[in-house]
């Protein structure tokens, strides 16, 4: 049987959940669901399809590819069986990495298309700090984002937007002008106020 990334409009869905994350503690995980129509007469090998979904439990997360499958190619939980749900995990969570992430999300006025790049170390804390800017920015709910896809730039030439170049700036530095000295053994009462800026 043949596995079928779901695509929409031919950018492959990653999904993430719309759930309500105040109830739980913000933190987001990348599951892998495959699942399938249940085999019939007429089709006894139906295909196997698979998505990436960022999700705070596999619940949610299992609701999420339910949600996607009925809108992209019409197979009902009732008439499907999830195959497999894996836990993704980061290959190399103490790098810090640049992520591009597209987007489609409904405002008030209608639907839009987005690219923007996060500067994180993992793939899940891209996505969080992506939600939380789409709050800030466009006061975008979580229900009415959906996640087409999450991808690694490599390359510091894949990076196109200014307030993440500014940060690959060769021998950048990150000047301490107010340093708060707090040596062992020093008085708390002195006749003269401290100085901490050079």
């Amino acid at each position: 049987m043949a596995i079928v990334e779901l695509k929409l409009r031919g950018i492959y869905v990653e999904a993430c959940s719309n759930w309500k994350l105040t109830r739980f503690t913000g933190r987001l995980t990348e599951y892998q669901v495959i699942g399938r129509h249940l085999p019939t007469e007429a089709n006894p090998a139906p295909k196997l399809y698979r998505m990436r979904i960022f999700a705070p439990n596999t619940v949610v997360a299992k609701s999420r590819f339910w949600y996607f499958l009925m809108k992209l190619r019409k197979v009902k939980k009732a008439n499907g069986e999830i195959v497999s749900l894996n836990e993704i995990h980061e290959k190399r969570p103490l790098k810090v990495k640049n992520f591009g992430i597209w987007i489609r999300y409904d405002s008030r006025s209608g639907t839009h298309n987005m690219y923007k790049e996060y500067r994180e170390m993992s793939r899940t804390d891209a996505v969080e700090a992506l939600y939380q800017d789409m709050a800030a920015r466009h006061r975008s709910r979580f229900r009415s984002i959906h996640i087409l896809k999450v991808v690694e730039l490599e390359k510091t030439e894949d990076v196109k937007r200014p307030y993440i170049k500014q940060l690959l700036t060769k021998d950048l530095k990150f000047p301490l002008p107010h340093r708060v000295s707090k040596a062992a053994g020093t008085k708390i009462f002195v006749g003269k106020r401290p100085s901490t800026f050079y």
